[in-house]
């Protein structure tokens, strides 16, 4: 069995794999990587250019999300009809765990989180993995069988999945990302919505109120963003509200009382880089919102801040959308800060809807620049609208990196 990129998620499938007695070949086209670890466990590591020879005698190879379908070697693969499974087709299969599946395009991680502490709030076993920063084959071995599996689910993992079928499956929204790779919104939409394909009727499908039809015969739970809650969140922001509307019908569906639900809705804090209060100095907020990869979720950050001027640092490696809806956000007296490889297409859309901005070399300037310009009552926000991968490693290096700069300021 080939293993198609080695980082955290294709190191967790391949480490499941040699648990289940696979003979395992990893490959990653990383030279530097430390692969030390699973060359440890038997695992045949080829690092750099890719070789004729690895799909010779393979009978399954197991693509990290990272990979994109088009890469040659996966190619081969299917030209060969080779099964190529996601890392999220082999945890499915190997976990006999019922699964909470959520996806869509923005809101994933924190409603995972939520429900991660509904099912807490419980007193009912659970685990949170998948696109949170723990792979799903990470917990093969490691959990539980009656305990639940909260899984969050990108595009990237859902792309090879065959087996996989959540007892619950969550779709928060649906919104233009990650067109660099999927091409089209119709791809990206499709690719979505495998998440309810082998649903039967035993299972729950929760959908915003009034989306279209869903593939599978789930049955159909809805929610919306003012619906009834048992309590109010204490995560800021309308996008929130609904998330938690969400996660309120997830949970319920999962036979979790309101209760329970209220406890969790009034503790739960959110997680780190989505629209996160780093600091206040001087009556300025600073507001790390790293996460927003996508002009939607910037959009939604935005519009948490009605009533204070808004110093929003944007920009990074952009996913192929129009940033004019972005720039139509912006309020009186708000202004731009633009970094990374996307910076003139933005500005070239705050130009048409006569939004100032500064063209700031990185982040430190960006936010150097902003923190000199902003007053008490603004707020100066980070968040991209853009993939990180021009300037950090990911969001989160990111995220992290604007907290320490906030932190050092005098």
């Amino acid at each position: 069995m080939l293993v198609v990129g080695l980082a955290r998620s294709g190191s967790a499938a391949a480490e499941a794999l040699v648990a289940s007695g696979a003979e395992v070949l990893g490959y990653d086209r990383d030279e530097g990587l430390d692969a030390g670890r699973l060359r440890d466990l038997g695992v045949e590591v080829h690092l750099g250019a890719e070789e004729e020879t690895l799909l010779q005698g393979t009978d399954l190879l197991v693509k990290s999300p990272g990979v994109p379908a088009e890469t040659p070697l996966v190619a081969r693969a299917r030209d060969r009809e080779i099964p190529v499974w996601s890392e999220i087709e082999l945890g499915a299969r190997l976990l006999p765990n019922p699964i909470l599946g959520v996806t869509g395009t923005n809101g994933k991680t924190t409603t995972s989180e939520l429900l991660g502490a509904i099912f807490r709030a419980a007193g009912r076993p659970v685990e949170v993995a998948g696109n949170v920063g723990r792979p799903l084959t990470a917990l093969v071995g490691s959990v539980r069988p009656e305990s639940w599996i909260v899984c969050e689910l990108s595009s990237f993992q859902l792309e090879d999945v065959e087996t996989l079928r959540p007892r619950i499956a969550v779709l928060l929204n649906l919104e233009p990302d990650h067109l660099d790779r999927h091409g089209t919104f119709d791809s990206y939409s499709e690719i979505k919505l495998r998440v309810f394909e082998r649903q039967t009727e035993d299972d729950t499908a929760v959908v915003p109120r009034g989306y279209g039809q869903v593939p599978g015969a789930a049955r159909r739970v809805e929610f919306r963003l003012d619906d009834p809650l048992p309590a109010e969140p204490i995560i800021p922001g309308a996008h929130n509200r609904e998330n938690a509307a969400a996660a309120t019908a997830a949970a319920r569906a999962a036979g979790i009382d309101d209760a329970a639900i209220a406890d969790a809705l009034r503790a739960f804090p959110g997680v780190p880089h989505r629209i996160e209060l780093v600091r206040e100095l001087r009556g300025v907020r600073y507001v790390n919102d790293s996460k927003a990869t996508n002009v939607a979720a910037a959009l939604r950050a935005l519009a948490s801040f009605p009533d204070s001027r808004l110093h929003v640092i944007a920009g990074g490696r952009g996913k192929a959308e129009p940033y004019a809806p972005l720039a139509e956000a912006f309020g009186p007296g708000d202004r731009a800060y633009l970094i990374g490889e996307a910076a003139g297409a933005i500005a070239a859309a705050l130009d048409d809807a006569d939004v100032p901005y500064v063209r700031s070399r990185d982040l430190p300037s960006a936010l150097a620049e902003a923190a000199a310009a902003a007053v008490a009552g603004d707020v100066v926000l980070l968040s991209p609208a853009c993939a990180s991968f021009d300037q950090f490693e990911s969001f989160e290096d990111r995220g992290d990196t604007f907290r320490r700069l906030v932190q050092e300021l005098a």
